[in-house]
């Protein structure tokens, strides 16, 4: 997957932007639909952001599966519930998804409506192209962060 058509750091800068904005939004992604790191938002350690994109693609699979099972047309968002926060994963764009790790008191109606306004105005820049048959995936350059206590 080339993911040079969409600079890291500029992508980067949005998801940065959203987390600063959004109380409660403590880290943020951009994924390609079959998990690889994109871009990260400020101080996610490298491995907690791989992480995270895994787990969000997996999410979004599951809600698309369904979705195609039952006949409720394209998946938009998917939400997880946990007893000290949520994780909000969305459609980014073609081929992409955009996760957010948010604390228990965030604005659940409020993190969905920025969210989807923040693909609705950068969708495109967001997408990944899909990869060709037979060529393996290339590692996105994502920066390496530091994690905490680091």
């Amino acid at each position: 997957m080339e993911l040079t058509a969409r600079p890291t750091a500029e992508l980067a800068w949005l998801v940065d932007d959203l987390v600063s904005r959004l109380p409660g939004a403590e880290k943020a992604v951009v994924l390609s639909a079959d998990g690889l790191l994109m871009a990260a938002s400020s101080g996610v350690a490298r491995e907690d952001a791989e992480h995270l994109s895994a787990v969000a693609a997996s999410m979004f699979g599951l809600a698309r599966g369904a979705s195609r099972r039952f006949g409720k047309g394209p998946v938009r968002q998917a939400m997880i519930e946990m007893a000290s926060g949520f994780l909000f994963v969305s459609s980014g764009g073609t081929g992409a998804c955009l996760a957010v790790l948010a604390t228990e008191t965030a604005d659940v109606g409020l993190m969905a409506y920025e969210m989807a306004m923040l693909v609705v105005r950068v969708g495109e820049y967001l997408s990944a192209p899909a990869r060709a048959n037979g060529v393996p995936a290339r590692r996105p350059a994502v920066p390496a962060q530091a994690g905490p206590g680091e």
